[in-house]
């Protein structure tokens, strides 16, 4: 195996931060979570259309650089240095894929390319708080029960004439309230013969309302939308099974999540360790003391450790492994991740002192990202739990 990264991926990676470090910066990063859209959108089209950020893991054929997960994890973990608000984790980490899994030739057709272009955006809407159920990272739930159980609640579809209707609600779609395509996850069919599918559900819909939350971490703009008696297009054939196609990507989603909190982590490490080099206590410098120095180093080594499981993971996702889909590392690079980013934050709002805790310092971004994340998507200690539940670790032999 080696471990290298080739030339294009080094490149990736270095075009990314240098982009990064001149577009969004401390005050550029405020004035794109002040907008209603949550992110800037000069600087999506600028990711998106020119360096084809959107495009990464997409095939040829549909406009897509033929990459795999390596390429797009790297990718998040240069926007996650910078906090960067952008429509990336929506549109190409968790909609994309799911479109090319299950979508018909002509919905790949006509949605991929304009997706892989930065035409337009997309969101995946799962009812509730069950994005990470649904991902199969902390839980499985075969018959997708959190979509609504064929019950009240959560977010139905029924035929009508000429297509789809839904009906329902959900409350924490990354980019939803903002996005040009939405991927509504349904329940359709009575209780308890009910399954779910997944629905292709235009911005400009009638009965489609869409709101901004407030969410903790303003860098991940997170919208509720209402769906009124909405027309909506299904997802592939009615013999798509959406439930298996959310499982699978899954492990896609946590690496690129990994290694989006590795990059965060490292980034607001880096600036603490420069503060503590250059603030002076009883006539020296902070970082000078003992203490300090094994307190950061314990974090540097987290997050090391961290970045070799979020490589790992993506490495696993990318098919680098035999036979294919049965080396599932992602929710334990998650869960380590999302630790390495916590211990960090929290270090370098502590060693900054007073203006750690205030707004016009970046070290609480840093530590609400980690927190916002775990509520998404952990948090940590469920990610590990699942992981051990499905390795069946927890057995005894013979059982």
């Amino acid at each position: 195996m080696d471990a290298r990264f080739t030339d294009e991926q080094d490149e990736i990676r270095r075009t990314l931060r240098e982009l990064l470090g001149k577009r969004c910066g401390s005050e550029e990063l405020r004035a794109a979570v002040d907008t209603p859209a949550g992110h800037d959108p000069a600087l999506w089209t600028l990711l998106a259309g020119h360096l084809g950020l959107a495009a990464l893991a997409l095939p040829e054929t549909y406009g897509g650089a033929g990459c795999t997960v390596t390429e797009l994890a790297l990718a998040c973990e240069e926007t996650g240095r910078a906090l960067a608000p952008t429509p990336l984790l929506a549109t190409a980490v968790l909609a994309a894929p799911l479109l090319l899994a299950l979508g018909t030739d002509a919905q790949r057709a006509e949605l991929l390319p304009r997706m892989a272009s930065g035409e337009f955006t997309a969101a995946l809407a799962v009812p509730g708080t069950a994005l990470a159920t649904a991902l199969a990272l902390t839980g499985h739930d075969g018959r997708g029960r959190w979509a609504g159980g064929g019950r009240a609640g959560g977010v139905q579809a029924r035929r009508a004439e000429g297509g789809w209707r839904l009906y329902g609600q959900a409350d924490q779609v990354l980019d939803g309230h903002s996005a040009e395509l939405l991927l509504v996850a349904a329940h359709t069919g009575g209780f308890p013969r009910s399954r779910v599918l997944l629905f292709l559900v235009r911005a400009d819909a009638a009965g489609l309302t869409r709101v901004r939350q407030t969410a903790l971490d303003a860098t991940r703009p997170q919208g509720r939308i209402q769906l009124r008696d909405v027309r909506a297009e299904l997802l592939g054939d009615e013999d798509s099974d959406a439930l298996p196609a959310l499982a699978g990507l899954g492990d896609t989603v946590a690496a690129c999540l990994a290694a989006e909190a590795v990059g965060a982590a490292a980034r607001v490490l880096e600036r603490t360790v420069e503060y503590v080099g250059q603030r002076e206590q009883f006539g020296r410098p902070v970082g000078s003391f003992q203490a300090v120095k094994h307190r950061l180093a314990d974090a540097y080594v987290q997050v090391q450790a961290a970045r070799s499981a979020a490589y790992y993971a993506a490495w696993a996702a990318a098919g680098a492994t035999a036979p294919a889909g049965e080396e599932r590392a992602g929710a334990l690079a998650l869960a380590q991740a999302l630790e390495a980013l916590r211990r960090a934050a929290a270090e370098g709002i502590q060693l900054h002192g007073g203006i750690g805790f205030t707004w016009e310092h970046e070290a609480h971004l840093y530590f609400k990202r980690a927190a916002g994340d775990e509520l998404l998507f952990g948090p940590a200690h469920r990610l590990r739990a699942h992981a051990a539940d499905a390795a069946h670790v927890f057995e005894e032999a013979g059982t």
